[in-house]
């Protein structure tokens, strides 16, 4: 098992350096230049060259991808050009509300999709199943900016239970009752991502439910709790854990329509903020970052298939 984890950490070198490639050159083919946007429009073409050149923009590209990679080797992704302060700082900063963000959807959408699409399956084809799938296919299919502002409009306008926007920092202020802040935002992601793992655990369960061990269980009188429980849902959760995966480090890095309805500031705002504003330290920094989540996730995701069927072992 070491050395299988040893294997695949090696193996991120290679797969990061790509991205790394990858993200420089498409960033830096984006129309627009940081200096001109930092200047306005009426500064003097001296100004504007003079300012590349200081921010080392007048290098040609592989001389600045050959610095930046040096740097990021060292643990230094940059300085932010619009924020003036060390791009891991920027995204540090905007970090906790994406995490917190996301650990509250992700504990939703477990304690939601798996439930509802276990009950879901044990109950094929009754009213109940029927009424699941349909609730499923509307959720999966609701715009999440819709919902949010609907769930807006009625809890936090019309109700008053929660504020409408923003996210006070939990860290710097130590108080935890700002969580609240994310109530509906982490509702509002966890909605569609749901119906995504009651489908999962549904199909799942049902395409066990007809294996040979399965019926060899029932026929030595186990009872069905025993045999869903044990034979059924367990085998089935590869599928779930590999999506719940994937949809964690989505819900870290993608939330830009919730975090723009709900005024959150998170790393999908800062993302998009960045673009705008031809940020190129700090978009790469982000991305480069989720990439290695996503390759971290995954290797996760991967030694937990071993806890979950014995056949599996990594060597």
């Amino acid at each position: 098992m070491i050395a299988y984890v040893v294997r695949r950490l090696l193996g991120m070198v290679p797969s990061l350096l790509l991205a790394s490639v990858i993200v420089f050159s498409f960033i830096h083919m984006i129309p627009g230049d940081p200096a001109q946007m930092m200047l306005g429009d009426l500064a003097t073409p001296e100004q504007v060259a003079a300012l590349r050149e200081s921010m080392g923009l007048d290098r040609p590209v592989y001389v600045q991808y050959a610095l930046w990679l040096g740097g990021v080797v060292r643990g230094d992704l940059g300085n932010s050009i619009f924020f003036h302060q060390p791009v891991s700082e920027v995204i540090l900063d905007r970090a906790e509300t994406s995490l917190f963000l996301a650990v509250m959807s992700i504990v939703l959408v477990i304690a939601i999709g798996i439930p509802v699409g276990v009950i879901s399956a044990v109950r094929h084809n009754s009213g109940l199943d029927q009424c699941v799938s349909a609730a499923s296919m509307f959720f999966a299919s609701i715009p999440t900016f819709w919902l949010g502002l609907n769930f807006m409009a009625l809890f936090s306008v019309a109700l008053g239970w929660f504020p409408t926007s923003g996210f006070p920092s939990v860290l710097k202020s130590g108080d935890w009752s700002n969580l609240r802040y994310l109530v509906l935002p982490a509702v509002t992601l966890a909605a569609p991502n749901s119906a995504l793992i009651v489908r999962l655990t549904r199909a799942g369960m049902l395409d066990i439910a007809n294996a040979d061990y399965v019926r060899t269980a029932r026929a030595k009188g186990l009872s069905d709790f025993t045999v869903n429980v044990r034979h059924v849902f367990r085998n089935s959760l590869i599928a779930v854990v590999s999506a719940l995966g994937f949809t964690f480090v989505a819900l870290v890095a993608g939330t830009v329509v919730t975090e723009t309805v709900f005024s959150l500031p998170g790393v999908g705002r800062l993302v998009v903020e960045s673009l705008l504003r031809r940020d190129y330290p700090t978009i790469q920094g982000i991305i480069l970052v989720v990439a290695f989540l996503y390759m971290f996730i995954n290797l996760l995701v991967d030694l937990s298939f071993a806890l979950l069927d014995p056949r599996i072992r990594y060597s």
